[in-house]
């Protein structure tokens, strides 16, 4: 059985009745998520509870009607699987570190300084968060926060999103591996091959990403490439 200390409420609504029973809040989680988790390490107490608060305990005709069993492994973990469950504060401060991780890995790769181009170092990024004050909003999507959350770091730090396209010649001995490099970057725009195998791609990618796409390819072809932006947005 979970730590009754860190226990949180895991509850379930139907049919105008509540089910509630006492569970570890991140061990919950990851069986709702599919993960090989046993049960017996989830709960606290085995008592399927209609108000946990009070110890009022769900009647046996109740869970029948609405779980199709008494049994009380499954009726747990319907109830974790489809209901609500809880969330700790050190849970929450744990998904809001993730999705901030998140946030500044995506600026990093589609934005860049306007003063020289290049993109900001996450560190940079992370401090930008933190001087504008802003807060990560853990269940929202990182994708959904980007446009507000650089709005408010642009008062402190110079930076635009910018999506560039960039020519590559490359020879023959290089291009079937250059090429699957490229198509990895970004969308690829143009590509032609010529009799002798040499590729000519144009490939568009978030401006963050340019200087790492081309040390790829100059590893892998010891700086035997050609390459030049063509074109931003």
């Amino acid at each position: 059985m979970a730590n009754i200390d860190e226990a949180v409420i895991a509850r379930y609504n139907k049919n105008g009745m509540t089910f509630e029973i006492l569970v570890d809040c991140e061990k919950a989680l990851e069986l709702r998520d599919g993960k090989n988790v046993d049960i017996n390490d989830v709960v606290v107490v085995d008592s399927i509870f209609k108000d946990v608060k009070k110890g009022f305990h769900a009647a046996e005709t109740d869970l029948e009607n609405v779980f199709e069993t008494k049994e009380f492994n499954d009726v747990a973990k319907k109830i974790i699987n489809n209901g609500e469950v809880q969330l700790t504060a050190k849970y929450r401060d744990k998904l809001r570190e993730e999705k901030k991780k998140n946030i500044i890995h995506l600026i990093h790769r589609n934005a860049v300084n306007p003063d020289n181009n290049l993109p900001h170092p996450p560190q940079r990024i992370e401090a930008a968060i933190e001087e504008a004050k802003v807060k990560i909003d853990e269940f929202k999507n990182a994708e959904d926060q980007i446009k507000d959350i650089v709005d408010r770091i642009r008062s402190v730090m110079p930076i635009k999103y910018e999506t560039r396209e960039v020519a590559f010649k490359i020879p023959a001995e290089h291009s079937g591996k250059s090429f699957s490099i490229i198509k990895r970057f970004g969308k690829l725009t143009k590509e032609e091959w010529d009799n002798d195998g040499s590729l000519l791609a144009i490939v568009e990618i978030p401006a963050g990403l340019q200087d790492e796409l081309f040390r790829e390819l100059n590893n892998l072809t010891q700086g035997n490439v050609e390459s030049r932006v063509v074109g931003s947005k």
